[in-house]
């Protein structure tokens, strides 16, 4: 299995509100509102919002597993734009997690919650810079 994340998906209790949450957040998706799952390109990967019944339903996934215990980070190139991005989800209707900060790592980082209650972490890390197109390269 090669080492990269292709695809998440989370189980959303209302599909329209959610989607309409990440276009706040200036995401488009191809899919149509009718659809009953939204995707969304992000760079090399696909993000996918389904209902949550619709997932608790499906016959590959354990009964109550729709989406829960899920913490998705997005990497960013200051201290700076940890705080605006933070800012610009709450705005959004995040519920903010926790405030941007130092962390024990040596980088900065904050969180918030989306509609559905899935924790985004927004961070800094000095020690793995993105490139230009946004790629995050391990260190």
């Amino acid at each position: 299995m090669e080492p990269r994340l292709s695809l998440v998906t989370l189980a959303v209790d209302d599909l329209a509100r959610a989607r309409a949450f990440y276009e706040a957040l200036g995401w488009t998706s191809p899919t149509g509102p009718g659809e009953g799952i939204a995707f969304f390109q992000l760079g090399g990967m696909v993000f996918a919002l389904w209902e949550r019944s619709a997932m608790d339903e499906d016959p590959g996934r354990p009964d109550g597993t729709g989406g829960d215990g899920i913490t998705l980070a997005h990497n960013v190139r200051s201290p700076a734009e940890v705080d605006r991005v933070l800012a610009g989800a709450e705005r959004a209707g995040a519920t903010l997690d926790r405030p941007g900060g130092a962390t024990a790592w040596g980088g900065y980082s904050g969180s918030f919650l989306d509609p559905d209650g899935h924790r985004w972490e927004v961070a800094h890390n000095p020690h793995w810079p993105l490139l230009e197109d946004g790629t995050l390269r391990l260190a």
